[in-house]
């Protein structure tokens, strides 16, 4: 089941934020949903750095080459 939530957030932006609505209008969507967009995916990549980075703990990198390079490891 998913969830929507709708909520207004004020932003201050610089005095010509030309680019981000310039991309808006290409992809023919909002400024808003840009933003929304921009934002869910920095979340998104941080949740996977910090996954990646608990695998990653107590990891042998020789081990992981050895094996990447078809060598028993």
């Amino acid at each position: 089941m998913t969830v929507h939530a709708r909520a207004r957030v004020s932003l201050n932006q610089p005095q010509s934020p030309k680019a981000a609505e310039d991309f808006a209008e290409r992809a023919g969507v909002s400024l808003s949903e840009v933003i929304a967009l921009a934002l869910a995916g920095r979340a998104g990549a941080a949740r996977a750095a910090d996954f990646f980075a608990g695998r990653g703990q107590g990891g042998d990198a020789a081990r992981a080459v050895a094996r990447l390079e078809g060598r028993a490891g």
